[in-house]
Formats: C-alpha cells, structure tokens, sequence
C-alpha cells in the first residue's frame, strides 16, 4: 500500500514538473518573440536624390505699368454733346473720344473769318496805294497789323474748337468714362483713363548685392495670381543708375509682351530674371522637408544596422532623421547645398509619422507628382 502511494506522488510529481517546463518554454518564447517583435513598420513613399542642372534665377515681386498710359482731361470747360466710345473699348490712335458743344466758338469763327477776309482785301488795296504815294506809311502798317490781327483770332477760334474734340493720343483700351451727355466739365476736369495693353513694362526692385549680375537684356519671366498656369516672358530694358539710399535697393524695369492683354497696370506679380550661366544642385521634391525652428530636415531610408551580433538584414529598412540646409527653389524641388548625397532614398510622403530609426516598408503607389514648372489646375 505504502509503495502504491510512493508511485502515484511521483507519477504527479513527474506529471506537474513537465507542464511547469511546458509553461516556462512557451513563456519565454513570447518574451522573445515580444522583445523583437516592437512595433509594425511604416508604409512611406521615397524618391532618390539625383543632381541636377538649374538655371539660376533671381526672385522678385514687381508692378506692371503701362508703356503709356495717361487719364484725359478736358483742356477747355464745355457742355459734353457726344460720345463715341464705351466704357473698356480698345480705340485707335486720333479716334475720336468725346466732343464738348462747340456752337458759340463757330459762330465767333465765321465773324473772325468775314473781319479775317475785310482785312486782307484793305491789306491788298493798301499795297498799291503805298506803291502810288496815295497813302502813308504809318496807315500802310496799319493796315498790315489788322490783317495779321485778324487771322491770329481765326486761327485761336480755330484751336478751341478742336480742343472742344478729345482724340485718343494713342491706341489703347478705356477705363471707365466719368462723364455723361449733357454734363458741364471744367478745364483739367478727368474724362476716362486711357492705357496701352501691349507690351506692358513690369516693375521690380532688386538689393545692391545683386547688381553685378544685371545687365540689359537678360530674359525675365513674371506670373500672376490672377493666371496662375501663364507664365509671360520679356528683357530687361532698364536699370536705374542710382539706388535708394534707405533700402540700398536698385530698381529695375522689363518689357513683356502681353498678347491676350491678361497684364493689366497696377497688378502685382512674382517676377524672376534669369542668369545667363548652368549650376548643379541637390534637390528634393518640397514634400521631403521637415521644417523645424531648430533646423530643417529629411528622413533618408536604408537597411537596419545589425544588432547583436547578427548580420544586417537588407529587406529590412529603417527611417533616419538628416539635418539639411535648404538653397533656391523651383516649382516643386528645394535645392540641398549640405545634408544629402546623390543616390540616396528619402521620404516624401509620410513622414510626418516617422521617428529617427523608425521601420519602414516603401509603397509608392501613392507617390506625390513633384515638377520644375507646376501646372495648377483650377478646375
């Protein structure tokens, strides 16, 4: 009975001691498994660092201005009896624009002509008078300064009548008319707005530092808002010879072509004069960017460093956090001068979750289109 009880303690001794060791080995699985397992990899978009070539550009922001443009005035006060143009029209050089009553100043001159006439027939008959000793010569100048008297007065009438006539001085679009038929206007009294459409001039300012690569001629592009997929292209015609002794700054002017007369005076636009010399460049899509008060940066992709002892494992990749330093732009690209290698992988989209040493798994299925000269669609 004894020997009985002595077997089953060691049967359920033997029976609890290989669960005991079950239960440790599973538990330490899991430890391990825990230990390595961390947390899932991220899913980010890279592209690869490549150098490229940019035609340097200078960056402004400008005004256009008309290559004429003036607000007609009334020279002469006259009661408005026609007008020929609308509002916004295009009118040609000498087109008539607005007629003031001119009534009372022809029936002067049609007097001024009859008297005009008198005088030279006395002038004439005074000539032959003075040949004969008829008359004096005293009475002879006299005669001659009627004469001139009188044509000075036709010819007066004859220019306030046709100060009366506003004529376009040169082709070009209206503004807005600020008078109405009937409407009594004084001497100097604003009639409408009169500018050129095309070429326009565009206006811009540049630091003194910059005046050594500027000459006449170089090609300039502007932009506008306004036509945000235009881009208007023109020379720089004009550099002021002195600089503005409180901002040190020079002020420039270039000419551009404006066929479809999108352009108009007083509109602002991002103006750049370009460089007449190639150079190399790091650059990244704008997508890859950190930007950070303590410095910019990009998160570079590669393998997992080995870690205890074991050989890197290619297939596996890591974020790592690089500090940059940021150059030009342009369109979509940010030019890299320190931080970057050409060749390698960087993060353009998703990095906004990533940490420095982060798993990554590359998916650019969703990769953002990036382009020297962005097209953006309204629509």
């Amino acid at each position: 009975m004894a020997k009985k009880i002595i077997l089953t303690a060691l049967g359920l001794i033997v029976v609890v001691g290989g669960l005991a060791g079950v239960k440790l080995l599973q538990f330490s699985a899991m430890s391990a498994h825990a230990e390595n397992a961390g947390p899932p990899p991220e899913s980010v978009a890279v592209t690869e660092v490549k150098e490229v070539t940019w035609q340097p550009t200078i960056d402004a922001v400008g005004t256009i201005t008309a290559v004429q443009g003036v607000t007609l005035s009334a020279e002469v006060p006259g009661t408005v009896r026609r007008i020929p143009f609308e509002s916004g029209a295009l009118v040609k050089a000498g087109e008539v624009l607005v007629e003031l009553d001119s009534s009372t100043e022809r029936a002067q001159l049609q007097a001024a002509e009859a008297s005009a006439e008198l005088a030279r027939t006395n002038f004439e008959n005074g000539k032959s008078l003075q040949k004969s000793g008829a008359i004096a010569s005293s009475q002879f100048i006299a005669l001659v300064a009627q004469s001139k008297q009188a044509d000075a007065e036709v010819v007066r009438l004859q220019t306030l009548i046709s100060k009366k006539t506003l004529r376009a001085p040169f082709a070009g679009r209206t503004g807005i008319r600020n008078i109405n038929l009937g409407q009594v206007v004084g001497s100097g009294d604003a009639i409408v707005s009169l500018q050129s459409p095309d070429p326009v001039y565009v206006d811009f300012s540049l630091p003194q530092q910059r005046l050594s690569e500027l000459t006449p001629g170089l090609e300039i592009r502007v932009r506008s808002d306004s036509f945000p997929s235009s881009t208007y292209t023109g020379k720089l015609t004009a550099i002021e010879p002195e600089l503005d002794p409180v901002t040190r700054n020079v002020k420039l002017r270039g000419t551009l072509q404006n066929p479809k007369h999108e352009l108009r005076p007083g509109m602002f636009v991002r103006a750049e004069v370009v460089v007449p010399k190639d150079e190399r460049v790091v650059a990244v899509p704008a997508t890859a960017i950190m930007y950070a008060p303590y410095g910019d940066s990009v998160y570079v992709v590669g393998p997992a460093p080995a870690q205890e002892g074991k050989p890197a494992d290619p297939k596996k990749l890591v974020a790592k956090q690089a500090f940059v330093r940021l150059g030009g732009t342009r369109g979509d690209f940010v030019a890299i001068t320190k931080g970057l290698k050409p060749g390698e992988k960087v993060v353009v989209s998703g990095a906004f979750k990533l940490r420095n040493g982060a798993a990554v798994v590359i998916n650019n299925d969703l990769l953002p289109s990036a382009s020297e000269n962005p097209k953006p669609n309204d629509t």
